[in-house]
């Protein structure tokens, strides 16, 4: 037989768990879904994370979508309302970007996993104002890598900065 001290002290113990199950979820938090990405030409499969200006911008990159199914560079506002700011076409340009963008003085940073001279990727330059994209890198898949998953990142220098891609490098552009 179980002694009413022993019964006493669980039951409190399910009580006190019971109000604290109530409240976590009392404190969670509804998600509100900003954008959907749909199929071309607005963006498909955004694969990495976004990054937030000061007025609260998003931005980001689309593997796919875009006018040649090759991936998109899009901002979205704080309504969710989605403004396509380059489309990759997988030429010299660069096409399915798997990594996110970087912003440094009106400028976007990234790289693409297909495209460039030798279609082993590129490391771009967007200027948000104009739309105006530079390849700043176009890989060559040898000593100087290719096909990059990671996103540039800026060093101490001002030094772009990558890696490792596909073939195990890390590159300084």
């Amino acid at each position: 037989m179980k002694s009413t001290k022993c019964s006493r002290s669980a039951d409190l113990l399910w009580f006190a768990c019971a109000l604290a199950g109530g409240a976590i979820a009392q404190a969670q938090t509804t998600e509100v879904v900003l954008h959907n990405f749909e199929t071309p030409p607005t963006g498909a499969n955004p694969y990495a994370g976004v990054i937030r200006d000061a007025a609260g911008d998003l931005y980001g990159t689309t593997q796919h979508g875009g006018a040649a199914n090759m991936g998109v560079i899009f901002k979205l506002d704080a309504t969710g309302q989605e403004t396509l700011l380059y489309t990759f076409t997988r030429g010299v340009d660069g096409g399915g970007p798997l990594a996110g963008v970087i912003h440094s003085g009106g400028n976007l940073y990234g790289t693409t996993y297909y495209g460039g001279a030798l279609s082993a990727g590129v490391v771009f330059k967007l200027n948000i104002t104009t739309g105006h994209e530079t390849v700043l890198h176009s890989f060559r898949g040898g000593a100087d890598g290719g096909n990059p998953r990671a996103a540039v990142v800026l060093d101490s220098a001002g030094n772009l900065v990558g890696g490792p891609d596909d073939h195990g490098t890390d590159d300084t552009f």
